[in-house]
C-alpha cells in the first residue's frame, strides 16, 4: 500500500503541493491527510470536479506549477469540458495530474451506477488523449511512475491519469474534525420527513447516504419503496429529476430529498426551480457540512446560508432547522406557498450497519412509475 504522507511528499519534492477536487471512498485516506495537512489555500474541496480543473488551470497560470485534482471516475463526466476545452494541448495546453478512484473496476463487485463508469473510464481517458496508468501499490513502482509522469507533463504540458484501484491507499484517519453542537442525526430527520408527507407525494432521494436510509426506513415499516426516487448515483440532479416530476404532475406533492455536497455541486439548479416556480415542491437539504458517504471531507454546507440562497433564487419560502419538533412544524406550515426548501441541519455520521437498497435500479424506476399512473 502507499502510505499518503509519502505520496504527498514526493509531489511536494517535484515541487507539486496544490490539490482541488471532490472527495472519493477510495482516495479518503489521501484526502483526509490532505485535509489535516495542508493549508486550506492547497486543498480546496470544489464544488464539483469540472469547478476543479478550473481551480487547477489558475494555479497553473499563476505558479507554473503542475496541480493535481481527485476525483471518483463518476465525476470524470464533469470535467471533460474543462479538460477538453481549457487545459487540452490544442486549446490552453495545460498539465494537471489527475488522480481518478475506479470504482466498478472490471471483474470486481460494486454498486449498479458504478458498473458501466468502470467498465469505460479508462476507454474515456484514452478517447480524450489523456495518458493514464493504473497506479502502483507499492512505492518503489510508485516513484517510477510519478518520476515518468511529471517528466511527460513537464515537456509536454499535457494531462496525466493516475487510475487508483480499491485498496492502493493506506488507512489514514481525519484528525481535524471541527466540533458540532447538532444533535438530531440525519437518519432520525429522514424518518420523520418520510413519515409526514402526503400519501399520494413521491420524494426523490439524492445518491450515497439519504437514499440508503430512506431505502432502510420503508424496509423496516414493511411500506414498499414504489413512492421514492433512490438517485443512485447523478450527484447533485436530485433536485432536477424531482422537478420534471413535478411540473408534468402539478397536483402531487414532490419532494426532494437532498444532501449538502450535491445541493452545492449543482447549485445553479436551485435557479431553475425557482423560475419554474412547480406547485408542492418541497426542497429538503439534509446539511452536515460533510461529503458524509466518501469519508466525511469537509463541505461549504454550514458555512453558507441556504435558505438565502434559495430565496435569492425565486423560492417562495425557506427555512432552517436543526431539531425535530422544529422540522415537523417547517413540513407542515405551507403558508408560504411553493416551491420551499427546508435546510435541516444534522449531525455527521451513520449507523455502522447501514445497509443498501436490495431492488435494482430498474425495479425502483418501474415501480415509481406505476405508482405515478395512479
Amino acid at each position: 500500500m502507499i502510505r499518503p504522507k509519502y505520496f504527498v511528499e514526493s509531489l511536494a519534492k517535484a515541487g507539486i503541493d496544490f490539490f482541488a477536487g471532490v472527495p472519493d471512498s477510495l482516495l479518503k485516506n489521501i484526502c483526509a491527510y490532505l485535509t489535516d495537512n495542508s493549508p486550506k489555500a492547497k486543498n480546496i474541496i470544489a464544488a464539483n470536479e469540472g469547478a476543479a480543473i478550473g481551480l487547477a488551470a489558475g494555479h497553473y497560470l499563476a505558479s507554473g506549477q503542475i496541480p493535481v485534482v481527485y476525483m471518483q471516475n463518476s465525476g470524470l463526466g464533469n470535467t471533460v469540458n474543462p479538460l477538453m476545452s481549457l487545459t487540452d494541448e490544442e486549446v490552453y495546453n495545460i498539465p494537471v495530474l489527475l488522480l481518478v478512484g475506479w470504482r466498478g473496476e472490471p471483474g470486481k463487485h460494486d454498486e449498479p451506477q458504478h458498473v458501466k463508469q468502470g467498465k469505460v473510464t479508462i476507454p474515456l481517458l484514452d478517447a480524450m488523449g489523456i495518458k493514464n496508468v493504473v497506479m502502483a501499490t507499492e512505492e518503489d513502482a510508485l516513484d517510477t511512475q510519478l518520476r515518468e509522469g511529471i517528466a511527460y507533463m513537464e515537456e509536454t504540458k499535457r494531462a496525466f491519469a493516475l487510475v487508483i484501484q480499491k485498496g492502493t491507499f493506506d488507512d489514514y484517519q481525519l484528525q481535524h474534525i471541527a466540533p458540532s453542537s447538532l444533535s438530531m442525526s440525519r437518519e432520525e430527520a429522514i424518518q420523520l420527513a418520510a413519515g409526514s408527507i402526503e400519501k399520494e407525494a413521491v420524494i426523490v432521494s439524492t445518491t450515497g447516504m439519504i437514499s440508503r436510509e430512506l431505502f432502510e426506513y420503508r424496509a423496516a415499516g414493511n411500506m414498499g419503496h414504489d413512492r421514492d426516487f433512490l438517485t443512485v448515483g447523478s450527484m447533485g440532479h436530485a433536485s432536477q429529476i424531482a422537478l420534471g416530476i413535478a411540473l408534468e404532475q402539478p397536483g402531487r406533492p414532490v419532494y426532494c430529498f437532498d444532501g449538502d455536497g450535491a445541493a452545492i455541486m449543482h447549485m445553479g439548479s436551485l435557479g431553475i426551480v425557482g423560475d419554474m416556480q412547480p406547485k408542492h415542491y418541497t426542497h429538503v437539504v439534509f446539511n452536515n457540512g460533510a461529503h458524509d458517504s466518501v469519508g466525511g471531507q469537509p463541505t461549504i454546507g454550514l458555512c453558507i446560508d441556504l435558505p438565502a440562497i434559495a430565496m435569492a433564487c425565486g423560492y417562495r419560502s425557506a427555512v432552517s432547522v436543526d431539531n425535530a419538533e422544529d422540522l415537523k412544524k417547517a413540513l407542515a406550515d405551507k403558508e408560504g406557498g411553493s416551491p420551499r426548501l427546508i435546510e435541516v441541519k444534522v449531525k455527521k455520521g451513520a449507523r455502522k450497519n447501514l445497509g443498501r437498497p436490495t431492488t435494482t435500479p430498474i425495479q425502483n424506476k418501474e415501480a415509481l412509475m406505476a405508482f405515478l399512473k395512479q
